[in-house]
C-alpha cells in the first residue's frame, strides 16, 4: 500500500505541473503571469480553487498504519461566495478499517477590521495518541505528511465544538474553543482513576489560545489587516480546560503548552532556526491527551527497513510509541548552510540538526496495557539533512547518543530521505 501511496504522490505532482504548463500556453503573457501566482499561491496552501469552492487537496490521499490508504474530498466556500460566510466539510474513507470519517462547519464574521469570526463544527475522525495542537495555527500544507505513514497509535473522537477568532492587535491573535468530545483509543487501553478502569473518555473542554507575532509587518487599511513580512521570534499560548461532570463528562484535568521560534540570519544565505516546546498536564489526563516528542523511527530490525522519510520537526531516532510524559520540553536547533549553487536551477543545501527532548510522567502504572519509558534522562540527536538533491528529493542522516543510547549500534541511527517543494 505504500507503493500505492508514493505512486499516487507522484502522479499528482506530475498533474500538478501539467496544468501549470497549460496555464502558460495558453493565457496572455499579462494574465498569465496573474493567474499563475494565484493558482501557486493556492496550490502552496493546499488548496484548489473555482468560482465559489475551493477544494481542500489535504483529502485527496494519505496512507498510516491504522486506516491503510486514507481517501476523500473536502474544500470550503471562498470570499466569491461571500465574505461574511464561510461553510466547510470533508469526508474519507480508509480502506483497513472500513469506515468513513467526516467533518461539517461554517462561521460567520462579526468583524472585518479585527477579523473576528464565530464558528461551529462537527467532526468524527481519528488523531494521534499525544499529539497536540493549537488553536492559533495557521493552515499547514504537506504534499504528504511523512509522519503519518508509520502512525499506529489512534484515537477515535466525536466532537462538537463552537470557537471565535478574534485578532486583539495586529500582532496579537486570539482563539477560544468550546467543545464536547466522545474519544476511543483504537487500541487496548484502560486508564485508572479512582480505583475504576476505564476504557472510553467523554470529555468537555475550554481552551484559549493566543499567537504573538512581536516582530512581524503588517498593514493595516480600514477594512482589514494584511500581513506583509515574517518576523521573529514567534511566541504561541495555549490553555486547556478539562471539567468533571459538565455535559456528562468524567475527567477533570488541565494542559499549559508553549512554543517559540527564532530565525537568525538571512534565509537566502546561512540561518538558523531555533525551536522551543514545552507542555504540562494536571490532573487525571488519559494517555490520549498526554505528551509524545514526535518521534519518526518504525521498530524494525535493519537501518535500511527503518528507511522513510525524515519529517520537518520530528525526532528521527526516537521510536513511535517509546516515550509519553505529563511534562515535557523539546529543543531543536537547525543551521541552514548557503545553498551550493551549482547551477540556476539546481542548488543543493546542507542542514545540520540537534535536537534535545526531557520529561517525566507521575504515576505511569495508571495507564494499563501499553508500556513506554520516561525522559527524565534528556534525549539527544544529532545529523545532518541533504536537501534538494533530485526533484526536491534529498537524504537525511541522525544518530543517537546521550542517556537514551541503544546497546547496539545500528538501533541509534536513522537514514532516510527528505522532501521540500516550494511552490
Amino acid at each position: 500500500m505504500v507503493k500505492r501511496y508514493y505512486t499516487f504522490f507522484f502522479l499528482m505532482c506530475a498533474t500538478i505541473l501539467q496544468a501549470q504548463s497549460y496555464h502558460k500556453k495558453h493565457l496572455e503573457p499579462k494574465q498569465d503571469s496573474i493567474k499563475k501566482k494565484e493558482l501557486l499561491k493556492s496550490l502552496g496552501n493546499g488548496f484548489l480553487p473555482s468560482k465559489y469552492f475551493n477544494a481542500d487537496l489535504r483529502y485527496l490521499i494519505k496512507f498510516n498504519q491504522y486506516e491503510g490508504i486514507r481517501t476523500g474530498i473536502g474544500g470550503l466556500t471562498n470570499e466569491a461566495f461571500s465574505k461574511k460566510y464561510r461553510f466547510n466539510s470533508y469526508v474519507v474513507y480508509g480502506f483497513k478499517d472500513h469506515r468513513f470519517k467526516y467533518s461539517i462547519g461554517g462561521g460567520f464574521r462579526l468583524s472585518d477590521k479585527s477579523n473576528t469570526w464565530i464558528n461551529l463544527s462537527y467532526t468524527d475522525d481519528l488523531q494521534e495518541t499525544g499529539s497536540t495542537k493549537f488553536l492559533t495555527d495557521k493552515r499547514f500544507f504537506q504534499f504528504f505528511e511523512p509522519r503519518l505513514l508509520n502512525i499506529d497509535l489512534f484515537h477515535k473522537h466525536i466532537t462538537k465544538s463552537l470557537s471565535l477568532e478574534h485578532r486583539i492587535t495586529p500582532k496579537l491573535l486570539s482563539k477560544t474553543e468550546f467543545s464536547v468530545s466522545n474519544v476511543n483509543p483504537t487500541y487496548s487501553y484502560n486508564f485508572i482513576s479512582d480505583g475504576e478502569s476505564i476504557s472510553s473518555f467523554h470529555l468537555s473542554s475550554t481552551k484559549i489560545g493566543l499567537q504573538w507575532n512581536p516582530f512581524n509587518t503588517f498593514k493595516v487599511s480600514n477594512k482589514n489587516t494584511e500581513e506583509i513580512e515574517d518576523g521573529y521570534p514567534k511566541f504561541t499560548l495555549q490553555y486547556s480546560k478539562f471539567f468533571n461532570d459538565v455535559l456528562g463528562s468524567n475527567f477533570g484535568f488541565s494542559k499549559l503548552d508553549f512554543r517559540a521560534i527564532h530565525k537568525i540570519g538571512n534565509e537566502n544565505d546561512a540561518f538558523s532556526e531555533i525551536t522551543v516546546v514545552s507542555g504540562i498536564a494536571r490532573g487525571n489526563t488519559p494517555l490520549t491527551h498526554l505528551y509524545h516528542a514526535y518521534p519518526n523511527n518504525i521498530t524494525k530490525e535493519t537501518i535500511l527497513q527503518r528507511f522513510s522519510v525524515a519529517g520537518l520537526n520530528s525526532f528521527e531516532t526516537m521510536y513511535f510509541n517509546e516515550f509519553f510524559s505529563d511534562k515535557f520540553a523539546t529543543f531543536q536547533l537547525k543551521h541552514y548552510l548557503k545553498p551550493f549553487s551549482i547551477s540556476a536551477r539546481y542548488k543543493p543545501q546542507m542542514v545540520l540538526i540537534t535536537r534535545y527532548a526531557v520529561g517525566d510522567m507521575n504515576s505511569p502504572e495508571r495507564h494499563q496495557n501499553i508500556s513506554f519509558g520516561s525522559l527524565k534522562k534528556g534525549y539527544t540527536e544529532s545529523g545532518f539533512e541533504l536537501n534538494k538533491l533530485l526533484f526536491g528529493f534529498g537524504l537525511s542522516f541522525t544518530y543517537r547518543y546521550g542517556a537514551y543510547h541503544l546497546p547496539n549500534f545500528e538501533d541509534n541511527i536513522a537514514f532516510k530521505f527528505t522532501f521540500n517543494v516550494s511552490l
